[in-house]
């Protein structure tokens, strides 16, 4: 995310079809799954008009675990208390009518799961390397499912920590292990974009969660190459003299080498489990126009073609991706990077493509009193769905995040809840006879 934690998903659709896989027909899902009808809920021709619009969109949530920004709460509970808070995040989904979790595994290339290629994540128990008791992904699996939600594992892959002394890593970690890998930058740890072993073990040490669970969608945020730090520099002229000499422009290099993860893992994945889908969350500014004609009419002031070195209009062009999930954490009327101006950029970029479109919503915005007016009113997020029910092509929204799903600041989702959500969506896995027991 673009937020000091950093995030994004799939597998449910627009009206129309969901992501690629679905419409390629892997998992054998029906077209349009029937919405769940909850208790109570007044019968009429409307609502069920409506309950049918909303059966077939994805309506997500983050659960970020980096810094323990939203689970576990803080390091050192106990497993029993890291169940208990983790299951009470997925029973606040279901109660606020989302289908679908994005839970962040691989916060600091560090695992949520018994990985044999990196080190237990610290978050769970305070120190990296050590056995929680339990299996944090194992189970969310499972009763994500059991509820009726998608579970989309969301990896980060290149960040290593947010410091630079490899000696706090867990003597056992590949940063420890191979100290060539990685570059320090703004007062963190990298692993190097350019160096081919590592975009082969980034993948593999992904791959591994995918192989073991039955998970609904591998989900990558926005860090590729780490975003811009003003009087610094990130130091890959050793990478770049070894394999970048085709390239004349270091730009281009590093772009090739984003387009080479994502093509590869894209790949991969299909090759490994082809029902599991595969989405990104970047930044909301693909290129600013005044620098693109195919830009979006924004000023932003960073883009993720220019300064991250990440080329999302090109993944979605070549279907490497089977959803996009951009981050619009900007207001309706923002001068610089207007809402409506980016939906509508995002709109018209997966039009004619397989690539389904879930909107980002800066629900952590809403209420804090640091934003700007806009997002004191409770009704703005609730705007934007109403924007986003006249672009066809997108297909939902996702949630950043969990504490606020549960805090609810200044009733912001709620109005969402009561405007947009008027029964619950069920996810398409609950319509695939491969999640029958």
């Amino acid at each position: 995310m673009t937020t000091a934690t950093g995030a994004a998903f799939a597998v449910v659709g627009s009206g129309a079809p969901g992501t690629a896989a679905e419409r390629r027909g892997v998992r054998g899902r029906d077209p349009v799954p029937e919405p769940v009808t909850e208790p109570g809920a007044e019968p009429g021709a409307d609502r069920a008009a409506r309950a049918a619009a909303d059966g077939f969109r994805f309506r997500g949530v983050w659960v970020a675990t980096v810094a323990n920004r939203d689970w576990p709460s803080r390091a050192g509970l106990s497993a029993g208390e890291q169940k208990a808070e983790l299951l009470a995040h997925l029973d606040k989904a279901v109660e606020r009518r989302l289908n679908a979790v994005v839970l962040q595994v691989r916060p600091t290339a560090d695992a949520l799961w018994p990985s044999p290629h990196e080190p237990w994540a610290q978050c769970l128990t305070g120190t990296q390397g050590r056995d929680p008791g339990w299996d944090p992904l194992g189970t969310a699996v499972a009763e994500a499912h059991a509820r009726g939600l998608e579970l989309h594992a969301w990896f980060n892959p290149y960040r290593v920590a947010n410091h630079t002394d490899p000696a706090r890593l867990a003597a056992s970690h590949p940063a420890r292990l191979h100290p060539d890998w990685t570059v320090s930058y703004g007062g963190k740890l990298y692993y190097d974009p350019g160096l081919p072993e590592v975009r082969r073990f980034v993948q593999d040490a992904m791959l591994d969660a995918v192989r073991r669970y039955d998970l609904d969608a591998v989900h990558w945020d926005d860090y590729f190459y780490p975003y811009p730090v003003a009087g610094e520099r990130f130091a890959d002229d050793a990478s770049y003299a070894r394999h970048g000499t085709d390239f004349p422009d270091r730009a281009d290099w590093r772009r090739h080498n984003t387009d080479l993860l994502v093509s590869e893992m894209s790949a991969r994945i299909k090759e490994l489990k082809p029902g599991v889908a595969f989405g990104v969350s970047p930044f909301g500014v693909w290129r600013n126009r005044a620098d693109d004609p195919a830009g979006s009419d924004t000023r932003g002031g960073v883009a993720t073609y220019d300064d991250l070195y990440a080329d999302t209009r090109k993944w979605i062009r070549e279907g490497w991706i089977d959803h996009v999930v951009p981050q619009l954490y900007w207001h309706i009327g923002h001068p610089a990077t207007d809402y409506t101006a980016l939906l509508d950029w995002w709109n018209a970029t997966v039009e004619g493509t397989d690539v389904a479109l879930y909107v980002g919503e800066a629900l952590y915005k809403a209420g804090d009193p640091g934003q700007p007016e806009e997002w004191q009113d409770p009704r703005e997020l609730s705007r934007h769905l109403a924007l986003a029910a006249g672009r066809p092509g997108v297909g939902g929204h996702c949630y950043f995040a969990a504490s606020e799903v549960t805090r609810d600041r200044n009733g912001a989702l709620a109005t969402v809840v009561a405007d947009h959500y008027p029964v619950r969506a069920r996810a398409p896995r609950a319509a695939s006879p491969e999640s029958a027991p």
